[in-house]
């Protein structure tokens, strides 16, 4: 079966997928690796499965989460990354490729505001750039913890996040060793952003208690409702109790491309560090996700190591001794193939034209007398039915049923919401107009 007209397909089928998964078991069954087949028989058996057996986020009318059809671009840097499949440990051995990576992260920060001197590097996605965000802000914090863990500060170290935030980072507080009640899960206004009064207050209460307060990490972009927290507020806070001021812009951070709606990232330049996924709205493939800081110097101490096996040593310039992972695949190549060939211009071009289509979502929607209870500045909305029209969950699961469109139940501010998300490069308006029609007869029947 033909790969290269794989998506023309999967536009034209559902969005959902379409296969007996107790037979593909059994067929699967049959692969017992004692006697090869021939490769071409296996590419044609495993692209006709697949077609068949996902949820299709490159269709036009997934409105799921914040991963998109991937750039034709990075598809290709997947496949030069994958010939070559250079190690990115050390500089010494893969020079350009290095090089390209850090090039790309100067450039995305420069972009976003950030000092000429901030540095960073590729991950796997927004947790492990979070991850590096703690683990730079427990360190800076008290350089014992490098060896000491936990047990180098005086009580017991917590940071602040929203109660909207994006919840791996009750694993990310696991995995650092602090525990995952060492997050502080601060109330919203309301409007789904972080209250930065009951921030204020959350701090406070924790120094009095004898708990270390170590990191604040803003949200530029809730998975929910696509909410942004006051970035400026929280900059301020973390200033004035000399904490380490983290922003997850996870997804939210593809606005630094447009001149026009940039301004939704005011304060975004005042962080220590950023977390933005190349795979959501810059649309790479999976996954590809940037940590940023304007601390080099904290990042290159938090990682450190030193071994006679490894052909160099130099913070700064390997990536080994600079992050999280040792083996390093050449992630970065998507981006810069990706950002070379459509520029700032062309993103600016892709996130607008987002934002417009889901303004059209909007306005169908309430035309049908459905209401938005959430007000980005991004590409989603959380949708309630009209009253009256049964509950969410009955709505969602007849939709995706239909295979017609793909949208998700979610919840904001305590209420359970339709969550639509519109980042598709080649979603149309009559996408949107299929997906308000799905909606509306789930809603009826």
């Amino acid at each position: 079966m033909n790969l290269l007209r794989a998506n023309e397909r999967i536009a034209e089928g559902p969005v959902t997928p379409a296969l007996d998964l107790a037979d593909f078991k059994s067929e699967l069954a049959d692969f017992d690796f004692r006697r090869p087949r021939p490769l071409g028989e296996l590419l044609s058996w495993t692209i006709e499965k697949m077609e068949h057996g996902l949820v299709h986020v490159t269709h036009p009318r997934y409105f799921g989460l914040f991963n998109p059809a991937p750039t034709f671009p990075a598809q290709c840097a997947d496949r030069i990354a994958g010939a070559f499949n250079p190690q990115l440990a050390t500089s010494t051995t893969s020079p350009v490729a290095v090089e390209i990576e850090a090039h790309v992260i100067r450039s995305v920060a420069r972009r976003a505001g950030l000092p000429p001197e901030a540095a960073g590097h590729f991950t796997s996605g927004g947790s492990e750039a979070n991850y590096t965000a703690l683990l730079c802000a427990l360190t800076r914090a008290t350089p014992e913890f490098a060896t000491k863990g936990a047990r180098a500060f005086s009580g017991p170290p917590v940071f602040y996040v929203s109660q909207e935030s994006h919840l791996a980072w009750l694993k990310i507080a696991h995995q650092a060793g602090i525990g995952r009640s060492g997050v502080r899960l601060v109330a919203t206004d309301g409007l789904g952003r972080m209250d930065q009064n009951a921030l204020k207050d959350a701090v406070i209460c924790d120094r009095a208690s004898g708990n270390v307060p170590v990191m604040i990490a803003a949200t530029a972009g809730t998975t929910n409702a696509g909410m942004i927290d006051p970035l400026l507020a929280c900059s301020e806070v973390a200033r004035s109790n000399d904490l380490w001021y983290h922003i997850d812009a996870a997804w939210g951070g593809a606005l630094i491309a447009s001149e026009r709606l940039r301004k939704s990232l005011a304060g975004i330049e005042q962080a220590d560090s950023v977390t933005i996924d190349a795979h959501k709205w810059f649309a790479t493939t999976m996954g590809c996700g940037m940590f940023i800081t304007r601390h080099p110097d904290v990042l290159s101490s938090t990682f450190q190591a030193s071994t006679s096996f490894m052909p160099s040593n130099l913070p700064g310039l390997d990536p080994y001794v600079t992050s999280v992972q040792w083996s390093r695949r050449f992630l970065g190549l998507r981006m810069f193939l990706s950002l070379a060939a459509a520029g700032w211009s062309g993103y600016a071009e892709h996130v607008e034209r987002s934002i417009e289509l889901t303004e059209l979502l909007e306005a169908e929607l309430l035309a049908h007398r459905w209401s938005i209870a959430n007000s980005s500045p991004l590409g989603v909305l959380c949708i309630q039915p009209p009253p009256g029209s049964g509950n969410v969950r009955s709505i969602v699961a007849r939709v995706l049923a239909s295979g017609r469109a793909w949208v998700a139940v979610a919840s904001f501010e305590g209420s359970e919401i339709i969550r639509a998300c519109v980042t598709h490069g080649e979603t149309t308006e009559d996408d949107i107009i299929e997906a308000v029609d799905t909606l509306v007869d789930a809603a009826e029947n």
